[in-house]
């Protein structure tokens, strides 16, 4: 980042978007576009243009570009742009201001690498778009003034891959290897090349006071019986020297229970308020997510309120400790270090942590906006999900999704943007790095639902290469610690004990099934794991052209949308696969059902399984909950937009605080084998559980019931998991290929889970699960 000279610029590493500011003007300014091909060169057309956006929607509906972009093959008429340099222009009247007033030019992100001029003089150079830019302007201003925003080509490395690597889909991202943006717009298995930029974030004018505020936020210390907490309010500021700040703090029920008077003396001020008896912020299943409201006026001599700031705070204790078993291992000489620590305890007790991967919920950032992200982290809550991994191929989410995690009592594991690829020990890169790190953490760190720093995604693996002496992990490990020493932070995920993967169902060389290979892995964690199913019907006809629709093939909006050539030819689609379980399919319909059906199946074997391998493991996070564009086929299990598969339903009842459920040794079976599953009751809650009977049932032929077992749960104690008895039963001869195993406790249907499987056998038909099941719904 250069900063020009001659004007006064603040590179906001602040907290000012999360509050509501009511005595600060803002101006909206109207912007267009063009492109050219060098740095000098002055665009031959404008556009009108949308901020927040992205370059590429602006020019598609000002040029008339085939739409919309998530069509067909639509997303490849961008790939030119890659290249060019794009520049933002917006003119304005200048402004009248009173003596004790300045017009500041500010904006929230733009990406990725720019120069901003003001009446074309060259105010600020900055790479990074998480950095807010805060310009004072009033000293600059003419009767006529212009902004000019231009944004620098792609950041674009050459690949370090060798041979057939480089035919592998993905490696594209390498192109990002040496810069802080994002990659997964460069091209990832669920994601389009699409490499966004443009301004993303809001960007306005602004009246301020000489005398403003530019950060305040509550830092806290809770006692060790987290019943008082002693909070500290920091502000920065200009010119605050003389005047008044007033700080009120009001508990959820709207009670005051604090309120500070001060004059500030100093640049920098600390209010320091002790709160008893205070109300815990607790993720979702373990209690109400209760939040604070802070409130922090600046006055004038005359009592004149010239700012008013208010953000919610919730008070809460996280760690990140060894699980259960952990510290024995391993137990022979010579010892090397134990597993990593992996385990969540909030407010003093131990979770078990299930929940998903997020990525952004849409190609452009410049186009999400709270209502963008409000269906989805309902759909997460509903999920009975705790934690959401903000994968770190991705954007750092907009200040609204962490204001909806704080209210929906949804944890965050948040990734800096590094994953897969050995980032440089540099200086310019590192000087970039900790610009935009400081701009992410000072954002986040005052949002109760913030659990986890973690350097980035898969960083130690073949196929990146950093370790912990890697220069931009020491880097962020310090970062995180001056910064905000009270959240964890690991350096990536997985660590030694975590596991990412599979990520498919059947795989020959993994062990087969996932019944097989999940029931003897053991790791502490599962931050990643998959199963693959073909979109909804519905989702899939509104994206792919009538005459691709069916069969699926190569060339076609298919293989665009990643059903083929993303691990493999078969993936994400897995046709060899369908067709070896559920013979020849013939028909769209038939396609998606049985895809749908091993989707929802395999991830219920994979969060249970892991819930069983509870306290030694105590995370469960499927890979991954959306996608930012129609996927033909991959693991989500929210279609865009916002549209839940089957397997939604099915990953909801399997994280349940408490449930009956079965292990089972594999999903096909065959004509005169004896089929049979191992009983379990999980709980995660805080309640102990109570004696109760458990019925075992299959269902085959058109509701053919037979009694397979009749278990007297004894009761177990509160978050703990209880093993029961082997249930056996020789299968009957079945007409159809497919039956189910339903769990039943009678009186408690909150706890009933059912099990559908395949079977082989002679004159055996072929149906297709109902939809009802597929959706969840109990018969």
């Amino acid at each position: 980042m250069k900063i020009l000279p001659q004007i006064t610029i603040t590179l906001l590493l602040l907290l000012l978007s999360s509050f509501n500011i009511n005595a600060q003007t803002r101006i909206a300014l109207d912007w267009k576009i063009g492109y050219h091909k060098e740095m000098g060169n002055t665009p031959t057309q404008w556009t009108k243009a949308t901020v927040p956006g992205a370059v590429q929607a602006d020019i598609m509906v000002g040029e008339k570009y085939k739409q919309p972009i998530w069509y067909g093959d639509n997303c490849k008429q961008f790939t030119w742009m890659e290249s060019y340099y794009f520049t933002y222009i917006t003119t304005f009247k200048k402004t009248e201001l009173k003596t004790n007033q300045r017009l500041y030019f500010h904006c929230k992100g733009i990406d990725y690498h720019f120069h901003i001029y003001l009446n074309g003089e060259k105010l600020l150079t900055q790479e990074g778009m998480f950095t807010y830019v805060d310009i004072d302007i009033t000293n600059k201003l003419k009767e006529t003034n212009e902004i000019r925003v231009t944004i620098l080509p792609v950041p674009m490395a050459g690949s370090d891959r060798k041979g057939d690597e480089l035919n592998v889909s993905g490696f594209f991202r390498d192109n990002a290897r040496l810069c802080a943006k994002p990659p997964v717009s460069y091209g990832w298995d669920w994601h389009p090349r699409l490499i966004t930029r443009g301004i993303w974030e809001e960007t306005f004018l602004e009246i301020r006071d000489k005398a403003h505020i530019d950060l305040a936020w509550v830092d806290y210390k809770l006692n060790n019986k987290l019943n008082i907490a002693t909070t500290t309010l920091k502000i920065e500021g200009k010119n605050l020297i003389n005047k008044k700040i007033k700080w009120t703090v009001k508990d959820p029920l709207g009670n005051i229970v604090t309120t500070k008077n001060v004059v500030v003396t100093e640049k920098e001020l600390n209010l320091n308020s002790t709160l008893q008896n205070i109300k815990l912020w607790w993720p979702n299943g373990y209690g109400k997510p209760e939040l604070y409201t802070s409130t922090v006026e600046l006055i004038d001599s005359l009592g004149n309120i010239m700012q008013k700031l208010e953000r919610k705070v919730g008070f809460k204790q996280v760690k990140l400790i060894m699980g259960e078993g952990t510290w024995i291992e391993p137990t022979m000489f010579p010892k090397s270090r134990s597993t990593a620590p992996a385990t969540f305890e909030i407010n003093g007790k131990v979770i078990f942590a299930k929940g998903t991967n997020w990525v952004q919920p849409e190609l452009f950032p410049g186009q999400i906006t709270k209502s963008t992200y409000e269906p989805y982290i309902k759909l997460a809550k509903e999920a009975n999900f705790n934690l959401l991994r903000a994968w770190g191929g991705g954007f750092v989410n907009k200040e609204s999704f962490f204001d909806l995690c704080d209210e929906n009592g949804l944890l965050v594991w948040q990734e800096f943007q590094l994953t897969g690829m050995v980032y440089p020990d540099d200086s310019t890169y590192l000087s970039v790095l900790k610009q935009e790190s400081e701009s992410i953490i000072k954002r986040i760190r005052p949002h109760a639902c913030l659990a986890l720093w973690c350097g980035g995604n898969e960083l130690f693996n073949e196929w990146s290469g950093m370790t912990e002496q890697s220069f931009p992990l020491r880097l962020l490990n310090t970062q995180c610690y001056e910064l905000d020493p009270k959240t964890p932070f690991i350096y990536t995920s997985p660590l030694f004990g975590m596991g990412h993967g599979h990520y498919v169902f059947y795989e020959p060389k993994n062990g087969g099934e996932v019944f097989q290979w999940m029931k003897t892995s053991k790791n502490t964690a599962y931050p990643e794991f998959g199963v693959p199913s073909v979109a909804n019907i519905d989702v899939l006809k509104s994206f792919i052209p009538a005459s691709e629709l069916f069969p699926p093939k190569l060339g076609t909006a298919w293989e665009t949308h990643h059903a083929f050539n993303v691990w493999g030819q078969n993936r994400w689609l897995e046709l060899p696969f369908l067709e070896e379980y559920f013979g020849k399919i013939t028909n769209l319909e038939d396609l998606v059902a049985y895809s749908q059906l091993t989707q929802c199946e395999g991830y219920k074997c994979i969060y249970e399984e892991a819930r069983r391998q509870k306290p030694y493991c105590s995370m469960a996070l499927n890979w991954c909950f959306q996608e930012p564009w129609p996927c033909a086929a991959n693991n989500s299990i929210i279609n865009w937009p916002a549209k839940p598969k089957p397997a939604f339903y099915h990953v909801a009842k399997s994280c349940r605080p408490v449930l009956a459920s079965a292990r089972f040794p594999k999903f096909r079976w065959d004509e005169g084998e004896t089929f049979s599953c191992e009983l379990f009751i999980l709980n995660d809650s805080y309640e102990a559980l109570p004696a109760m009977p458990l019925e075992v049932t299959l269902i085959y032929d058109n509701n053919k019931e037979v009694s397979v077992l009749k278990w007297d749960f004894p009761g177990s104690g509160e978050n703990k998991n209880y093993a029961g008895p082997t249930a056996r039963i020789p299968l009957p001869k079945m007409n159809n290929n497919l039956f189910k195993i339903v769990l039943n406790i009678p009186g408690k249907p909150e706890l009933k889970s059912e099990y559908t499987f395949v079977y082989r056998g002679k004159n055996v038909n072929n149906n297709k699960p109902k939809q009802s099941y597929l959706n969840g719904v109990s018969e």
